[in-house]
C-alpha cells in the first residue's frame, strides 16, 4: 500500500514539473500554446457572475437581517408604547392588537423572502464549485495536451529519430487530446448556459422583492390604520360617496362602502376612508 502511494505521489509530482515548465518554455516563446480566446471569454463570464451571484446572497442576507432588526424594534417600540399609554385613555387596548398584528407581518415578510430569494439564491450559487474545478482541469489538461504535441514535434525534428519513441509520443498526444476534448465539449456548453441564465435568475429575484415589500407595505399600512379607514381586500369593489373632510381628500383620500356592505345592508352600510392610489376607478 505504501509503494503504491508513493507512486501515486510520484507521478503526481512530475506531472506538476511537466506542466511548470511547459508553461516556462511557452512564457520564453519556445514552444506553443493553445489558445481559445472565446472560451477565455466565457471564463471571465463565469467569475464575473459567481462574484456577483455571491454579491447578491450577501447583500441579500444583510437586507434580511434588518428586516428582522426592524421586526425587533418594532415589538420594542410597542411595549414601550404601551407602557406609556395611560390605562384611561381611548384606544388603550388597541396598541398591543395593533402591535401584534405588525409583528405578524414582519414575520410574514421575512420567511417568505427567506423563501423566494434565500434559498434560490444558493441553489443557483451550487452550480459554481463544480463548473469551477472542471474549468482548472481542463486549464491543467490543456497544459498536458500542449506538452505532448510539443515533445512529439522535438522527437519529430531531431537529427536523430527514434521511432519507437516518436510512436510512443503519438499515442501520448492522442490520449491528452482525448482527455482535454472530453472536458472542453462539455464546458464549451454549459458556460455560455449558464451566462444567458443569470438574466432570468435576475429579474426573478428582483420581481420577488419589491412584490414582497409592496404586498408588506400595503398590508401594514392598513392595521396601523386609523378606526374610520375601510377595511378591504385585494378584488373588493368600492361605492365613493363624498369626503366629509377636504382635507381628507386632498390627502389622498376617498369615503367609500364596500359594494357587498352596500347590498347587504344598504343605507345602513358601514362608511369608511381609503387610499385612492390603492385602488383602481372602475368605468
Amino acid at each position: 500500500m505504501a509503494e503504491i502511494k508513493t507512486g501515486i505521489f510520484a507521478k503526481n509530482v512530475q506531472k506538476r514539473l511537466s506542466r511548470a515548465q511547459e508553461k516556462v518554455l511557452q512564457k520564453l516563446g519556445k514552444a506553443d500554446e493553445t489558445k481559445d480566446e472565446q472560451f477565455e471569454q466565457c471564463v471571465q463570464n463565469f467569475k464575473r457572475q459567481e462574484f456577483e451571484g455571491s454579491r447578491l446572497q450577501r447583500e441579500m442576507k444583510a437586507y434580511i437581517a434588518a428586516v428582522k432588526g426592524m421586526q425587533q424594534a418594532s415589538r420594542n417600540l410597542t411595549e414601550s408604547l404601551h407602557e406609556v399609554y395611560e390605562p384611561d385613555w381611548h384606544g388603550n387596548d388597541d396598541v398591543m392588537i395593533i402591535g401584534k398584528n405588525c409583528d405578524a407581518l414582519w414575520e410574514d415578510f421575512h420567511q417568505k423572502l427567506v423563501d423566494s430569494t434565500i434559498d434560490t439564491l444558493e441553489t443557483y450559487l451550487t452550480q459554481f464549485p463544480d463548473l469551477k474545478m472542471r474549468v482548472a482541469k481542463r486549464s491543467r489538461k490543456l497544459i498536458d495536451y500542449d506538452s505532448a504535441r510539443h515533445h512529439l514535434e522535438t522527437l519529430q525534428t531531431s537529427t536523430m529519430r527514434n521511432e519507437k519513441k516518436i510512436a510512443k509520443a503519438e499515442e501520448d498526444l492522442k490520449k491528452a487530446q482525448k482527455v482535454f476534448d472530453d472536458l472542453n465539449v462539455g464546458l464549451q456548453d454549459e458556460l455560455p448556459t449558464l451566462w444567458d441564465s443569470r438574466v432570468v435568475f435576475y429579474v426573478s429575484t428582483f420581481q420577488n422583492v419589491s412584490s414582497l415589500e409592496a404586498r408588506f407595505h400595503r398590508e401594514i399600512s392598513f392595521v396601523t390604520a386609523n378606526p374610520d379607514e375601510l377595511e378591504l381586500k385585494k378584488g373588493d369593489i368600492v361605492l365613493v360617496v363624498p369626503t366629509e373632510l377636504a382635507e381628507d381628500q386632498d390627502a389622498g383620500w376617498l369615503t367609500g362602502i364596500r359594494e357587498s356592505d352596500w347590498l347587504q345592508y344598504g343605507t345602513s352600510a358601514q362608511k369608511g376612508l381609503f387610499p385612492e392610489n390603492f385602488t383602481q376607478r372602475l368605468e
